[in-house]
């Protein structure tokens, strides 16, 4: 599917009417229609949430009430069977446990630190492979656009791409294609079906050179027009110490974000890694621990 984007706007967003929550249960198949009138007649009765209601009827689930709460509130969510999307992408599945909590404390961070109408653009680096960059970078990219922020996710691992595989996009025309101008932007971002605000823009075409390609003015030159699409721009990155091609996508970024893994990263890479970026006015806003 083309994804087309509008000129970036801070305009208040139209807040769209509420459905009732035992409708949207009932769509759902979560209620009948019998159950739907016990619920209600419950919680007429008892004055509580209609939700809580049918959970202590034992007619739904948590979990069922949580999907349609998200549901009534706009909030997009994926459920599993039912999205191409890999399970590694909690956010999109389990928004309200614990590691989605901790992308949104994050992502509040990076709104009221860093990101505003002229800083909008992060790069996600770790130090070497299997640190769960990628993962992150997708994570927190939906975490974005679950808040309306229109969100742009850029696979700039030209090394090792995987957010194709990540939100089921298979094969298809992305950034070295849009660099080398062997395709249009129309055609290379890939909107994800279940969150309106989110595009993807795949690593594309393998190239023999990435740092080159990567260092070229083309790749600033979309950095500076997708900036002025979108509200939030993520880069998914090589690893920085074993590959040169992260610390130029930083660069262009200008912010940075630096991913580890526990028991697995160890110090004097991340000191390693700052030492990198410094020299090159990068500015490091912080580190995330992954399990």
């Amino acid at each position: 599917m083309d994804a087309a984007v509008e000129p970036r706007s801070r305009l208040p967003r139209v807040t769209r009417p509420r459905i009732r929550i035992g409708e949207i249960l009932l769509n759902m198949g979560a209620l009948s229609e019998a159950d739907l009138q016990k619920v209600l007649a419950a919680h007429l009765d008892r004055g509580e949430p209609f939700g809580k209601v049918a959970v202590a009827m034992k007619l739904i689930t948590e979990g069922e009430l949580r999907s349609a709460l998200a549901q009534q509130f706009s909030y997009p969510i994926a459920r599993i069977g039912e999205s191409a999307l890999s399970p590694l992408l909690a956010a999109a599945y389990e928004p309200f446990g614990q590691y989605a909590e901790g992308l949104r404390t994050l992502r509040s961070q990076l709104l009221m630190r860093w990101m505003g109408e002229h800083d909008c653009t992060l790069a996600v680096c770790s130090a070497r492979s299997g640190e769960g960059c990628s993962v992150l970078a997708a994570n927190l990219a939906i975490v974005f656009a679950q808040l309306g922020e229109r969100t742009l996710l850029i696979d700039a691992n030209l090394r090792n791409p995987v957010q194709h595989h990540l939100f089921g996009l298979g094969e298809c025309d992305g950034l070295t294609d849009l660099i080398k101008g062997a395709s249009r932007t129309e055609k290379a971002l890939r909107k994800v079906a279940q969150f309106e605000s989110l595009n993807v823009l795949t690593a594309g075409t393998p190239p023999p050179n990435p740092q080159e390609l990567l260092s070229r003015l083309p790749f600033a030159q979309l950095l500076d027009e997708m900036a002025g699409r979108y509200d939030v721009i993520i880069l998914d990155t090589p690893p920085l110490l074993e590959f040169a091609d992260g610390q130029i996508i930083a660069t262009r970024a200008r912010g940075c974000l630096l991913g580890t893994r526990r028991d697995s990263t160890r110090l004097i890479d991340i000191a390693r890694m700052k030492a990198q970026l410094d020299p090159n006015l990068t500015h490091v806003l912080g580190t995330v621990i992954s399990g």
